[in-house]
């Protein structure tokens, strides 16, 4: 602290004893006048956080459930989150508040309301009947495990299985168990010396639903008679059973079993199964039985009017299959189609034309679950075909290893990407339309474009349209195959510096206004890219190679395990670090071997034809120093309006001007200072030895979490940045998750930290640079891991041809300012406190030449930014806002006083800081390392919202956090999901409206007609009255210590719990009503209740005075 407040004096001495005193002295004067003079509007009642929605594949799905009136489909997930889809756009997130793993679903089919069983042996019925649903009820088993769970279609009596092999009946409406107990001892025979196990299905005959198929997992059916209370037949076979289905008629049933065969049996021939199939086993000659197969793990059985019934299973392969894919296996008639998937199938389900389980089934469509995906196979077409998927459920089809958040972008943004994108699509998908097409879409009340993109593992980004809380896939960019593969492991170059995905994507740096994409990748590359809408051939990729040293004078041959540098014809060891690689038209011939100069990828050298949309301007490449692998990139920033490109790691910073293709600045963080270096610096020399597992990025793989969790293989920029962490901040971290201790070590060894300064943010600007500077010119603010801030001046060329023949002169100005904690976030504010964006270029199409009016203009046309400031007078002011990990503070240029300062964290550290517009003001918006997400007023720094939100856990979380304008921010919440959430009052009280309604009132179709013979004769379905055989009146009430009943927070309550803030004083007053109108009606409900209970009550006791009113009393 004492340095800063030295500095300051000393800065204070200076001005006044400089020949500017008196002008720079006026000059702050006006600043501090006018500094009172900025009304800011934002207040802390604009702010309020709240989850909005959650995109993406539900991470690692247990359960699926689907309603087939509703056209709802329901999957549960094994850390109890439940994710419901309707019509594409209708999607709902619910969690249960245990967190065990979902083991099944069951729909009440058209009522608006689901059953989940839980891994914790609880029941819950949840309410979808409101925008977000709610727990009505849930029934907690104390002395049972549940194993299965059956729902008939229109009852209210759930059928309950268990480990020990007993059914309970629980009815849906009160969430009471029924005194009704099917024991595993009544239902199997006598005689028999085991424990059936576990049960494994229950299901009723759909012709009649007095008797119960219990399928037990050691291989017995028994088929129980509801009324009479005792089995009516009993099947068994030696094979363990997984799944069993029926036949719509009744008169069959078919059992799946871990031998891979499957049991058709006929209901009253229980001795034989009537067939046995073994749909994948080899026939042997000699009437021998098949080989055993993988266990079958599911099978369905569904008839047509038409033809053949379908039998469609899960598993059942020959073990002899080694490494083939899991398959679906569609059996319909002589025909057998092996469908492959990508992943291993957790369920699936047939959707049918109908609900009713007695009638011709009719299906039309498979939906499989898979472990990664969701497919949906069309059963009507030809070849099954699958159906395009509307839901955006790819977002982890690489791993993400990044992400940015753009809100309020350019209008014609989206509809270019799109347009270029939709060129991009698969054929070969089914004609029809998606079937999951139920609920409603909600209100857009935002009208403003929104683009999310992601960077993933294999170094493809993604282009997002996120606009009005939804999210569809625009357009993908492959960044690798710019690049050399290796065909093989022995072919790989040994410079590699990560041992996998050495394409991550490590950062993004994106100018929607002139559309110029530039990335920093894991193997210290960066791509610049240009948009175009025309198909170009490159025949040369532009390239260029940069050696960025960590100390130039001090350099030491490498080491014996090294292969000794040979020298480059032509370029010999140039002082100016660079290969002069700087045209176009060189190729990439320096590359290929191992050398001193040489690069971690090969790029192509042949012709590369680009499609429309993102294409190649220039390839840089850092390249190996003396057996020093190249140090990953931890900051970038790109500018349309100079042409300039510039990114910086732990050597260095280096700058590129991309449309002359030369190195303008090529420097080592100390060398920025010049003679200002207010470090001591030990002399080093460079690392002889290759880094292990890549600089640290591939460390982040998951050492002891989940395996699929691959995302966390590359840390992006704002990890790389924590090489100034305290060490005593670790605690804040899980513990499980050390990597994020290991990430700060990687590059940079724990003596080496305070030495190695780190490029942490750059910011191309046009401002004062000086505190004498009269006038505003481009500049590039460099902040640094160790929390300064220096400043590089721009001397840019005129527009035009003048552009690409004249150098661009850079030279450091020599301003310097510290803060605590390594440089996050700049940005500028100008007189008024409105935000000056970036100077920038606007998009135009570069591939078509320009007639000759076009040329001139671009000659006459400076970049500009399109901000108030850039009219400004001399007399009037900026403000700098500078972000570090530890604190915020707000500079007033040209004086370079700080006039505002926030300590934001003592204890812990930002992990992500973004200045932000919002209600046509700006605040700095941060997301700390212990959970809190701040927002503060600009320029005065106060404090407009603290909230505890979410402890960072991992690294994923770190790396993916991003705010955005209007009150917007994400990150990844798993490797398969993106949360979105708000911070804005606003929106928290639109966002009723914009949500999707999942219920929607429909007409349940039609029962099947019985025919006239079949009423007559007694053919048709027989139905059970429930009520009589489960009801307290003739079952009695269940134990009260088997299980616990516990209201949930459904209902009104339900809202108000899930909606906190999302509602206004209308909307209050509105639920106020409705509580009333529900009490009211749980009033009427228990008065019913109370009425019928005595209503049953004289009937009992008037039935027992009949029983016992002729007898004597020695007959009782």
């Amino acid at each position: 602290m004492r340095k800063f407040n030295i500095r300051k004096v000393l800065d204070g001495l200076t001005a006044v004893s400089s020949a500017a005193s008196a002008s720079s002295a006026a000059q702050q004067q006006q600043a501090g006048n006018r500094e009172t003079e900025i009304q800011e509007t934002l207040q802390s009642e604009h702010f309020q956080l709240c989850k909005t929605v959650r995109h993406g594949f539900p991470y690692q799905p247990s359960a699926l459930a689907f309603d087939p009136v509703q056209k709802i489909l329901a999957i549960g997930t094994q850390t109890g989150a439940l994710r419901l889809f309707g019509r594409p756009g209708v999607e709902c997130y619910c969690q249960h508040d245990s967190g065990a793993a979902v083991i099944q679903l069951q729909f009440l089919i058209n009522e608006g309301a689901l059953v989940s069983a839980l891994a914790d042996d609880t029941l819950h019925l949840w309410n979808l009947r409101q925008k977000r649903p709610a727990i009505l009820h849930s029934l907690k088993f104390n002395r049972e495990r549940i194993t299965f769970c059956h729902l008939p279609f229109q009852s209210k009596w759930l059928y309950v299985g268990t480990e020990r092999g007993n059914i309970h009946i629980v009815n849906v409406e009160s969430f009471t168990l029924s005194g009704y107990v099917i024991m595993w001892n009544k239902a199997i025979e006598l005689s028999s010396k085991s424990h059936p196990g576990p049960i494994v299905h229950i299901s009723d005959n759909p012709m009649d639903e007095g008797k119960l198929l219990i399928g037990f997992e050691s291989g017995t059916v028994v088929l129980w008679d509801l009324k009479s209370k005792k089995a009516d037949y009993r099947y068994t076979h030696d094979e363990a059973i997984h799944s069993v289905a029926w036949h719509h008629e009744g008169k069959q049933f078919i059992c799946s079993h871990s031998d891979g065969t499957l049991t058709i049996w006929n209901v009253k021939s229980p001795t034989k199964p009537f067939q046995t199939i073994t749909p994948h086993g080899k026939q042997l000659k000699d009437g021998k039985k098949p080989e055993p197969c993988k266990p079958i793990l599911k099978v369905e059985y569904k008839t047509t009017r038409a033809g053949e019934p379908f039998i469609i299973l899960s598993g059942g392969l020959s073990y002899d299959t080694v490494g083939r894919r899991p398959c679906l296996t569609v059996m319909h008639g002589k025909s057998t189609a092996v469908l492959e998937m990508d992943y291993s199938i957790v369920d699936f389900l047939t959707l049918c034309e109908t609900p009713y389980p007695n009638d011709f089934q009719e299906p039309y469509a498979v939906v499989v679950l898979l472990e990664k995906d969701l497919v949906l196979i069309d059963l009507a077409q030809n070849g099954y075909p699958i159906f395009e998927n509307p839901y955006s459920l790819t977002i982890h089809e690489s791993p993400v290893t990044c992400c940015e958040y753009f809100a309020d972008c350019p209008v014609d943004l989206i509809p270019a990407l799109y347009s270029v994108g939709a060129r991009q699509k698969r054929q070969g998908y089914s004609k029809k339309e998606w079937p999951i097409s139920g609920g409603n879409w909600g209100l857009i009340t935002q009208s403003y474009p929104e683009i999310i993109i992601t960077g993933h593992a294999d170094g493809s980004i993604k282009f997002w349209d996120a606009s009005a809380i939804t999210l569809q896939v625009l357009y993908k960019l492959k960044t690798a195959k710019v690049f050399e593969k290796s065909r093989n492991k022995d072919d790989k170059q040994n410079t590699d510096i990560v041992d996998e995905d050495p394409y991550a994507i490590q950062i993004i740096s994106w100018c929607p206004e002139s559309r110029m994409l530039c990335i920093a990748g894991v193997s210290a590359h960066v791509i610049i890219y240009r948009f175009s809408k025309q198909e170009v051939t490159t025949e040369v990729i532009p390239m260029l190679e940069v050696r960025l040293l960590y100390e130039i004078n001090d350099v030491e041959s490498p080491d014996g395990e090294q292969v000794p540098p040979l020298p480059t014809p032509g370029t010999g060891s140039n002082p100016q670090s660079i290969v002069p690689q700087s045209h176009p038209s060189t190729s990439s011939s320096s590359s290929d071997g191992l050398r001193d100069n040489v690069p971690c990828l090969k790029v192509k050298n042949s012709p590369l034809k680009q499609s429309p949309g993102y294409q190649i301007e220039l390839v840089i490449q850092l390249v190996w120093v003396s057996g020093e692998p190249p140090q990953q990139i931890t900051s970038l920033a790109v500018n349309s309006a100079y042409g300039l490109v510039v990114f910086g790691n732990c050597n260095g910073i280096a700058m590129v001007d991309y449309l002359q293709k030369t190195v303008l600045l090529n420097l080592g963080t100390i060398e920025l200072y010049g003679s200002n270096d207010p470090y001591r610096r030990e002399p080093r020399s460079p690392r002889k030895t290759r880094q292990p597992s890549g600089a640290g990025l591939s460390d982040i793989n998951e050492g002891t979490m989940v395996p699929e969790d691959r995302c966390k293989s590359p840390t992006s920029a704002k990890m790389s940045r924590k090489l100034s962490l305290p060490t005593e901040l670790k605690p804040d971290l899980d513990v499980k998750d050390n990597s994020f201790s290991r990430s700060r070590s990687s590059s940079v060894t724990s003596i080496d930290k305070e030495t190695r300064e780190a490029i942490s943010a750059l910011h191309f600007c046009e401002t004062f640079t000086r505190k004498a500077d009269t006038s505003l010119s481009p500049c590039l603010w460099v902040g640094t891991t160790l929390g300064t801030v220096l400043v590089i001046v721009l001397n840019l060329p005129p527009g035009g041809e003048q552009r690409l023949l004249q150098p661009v002169i850079v030279s450091p100005s020599g301003t310097i300012l510290r803060l605590k904690g390594a440089i996050l976030r700049m940005a500028f504010l100008d007189t008024t406190g409105s935000l000056i964006p970036p100077a920038h270029e606007p998009w135009r199409e570069h591939n078509v030449p320009e007639d000759k009016d076009e040329k001139d203009k671009s000659k006459k046309r400076r970049p500009v930014s399109v901000s108030p400031s850039s009219s400004q007078e001399i007399s009037e002011n900026q403000y700098a806002v500078i972000c570090s990990e530890k604190q915020a503070k707000v500079i007033s240029l040209p004086s370079q006083n700080c006039i505002y300062k926030q300590n934001i964290t003592e204890t812990s550290f930002v992990l992500r800081g973004d200045i932000v517009s919002l209600s046509n003001s700006v605040c700095l918006a941060c997301f700390c390392a212990n959970g809190h997400i701040m927002t503060f007023s600009l320029p005065s720094l106060r404090p407009l919202l603290d909230v505890y939100y979410l402890p960072l856990t991992n690294m994923r979380i770190a790396r993916t956090f991003c705010f955005t304008n209007n009150g917007q921010a994400l990150y990844l919440v798993s490797p398969t999901e993106i949360q979105r959430l708000t911070y804005s009052q606003e929106t928290c009280e639109n966002l009723q409206e914009m949500l999707g309604e999942l219920f929607t009132p429909v007409e349940t179709p039609e029962a099947p007609n019985r025919g006239f013979f079949k009423g007559l004769f007694g053919g048709g379905a027989q139905s059970l009255d429930r009520e009589e055989l489960f009801g307290e009146s003739a079952s009695g009430k269940a134990s009260r210590s088997l299980a616990q009943h516990i209201p949930g927070p459904g209902g009104i309550e339900g809202v108000k719990g899930a909606a906190s803030g999302v509602v206004g004083e209308l909307a209050r007053a509105r639920l106020a009503l409705d509580e009333r109108g529900q009490k009211l009606g749980e009033l009427e409900e228990k008065t019913a209740a109370m009425l019928y209970s005595a209503d049953s009550f004289s009937k009992h006791a008037h039935e027992m005075m009949l029983k016992y009113k002729d007898k004597k009393w020695y007959q009782f």
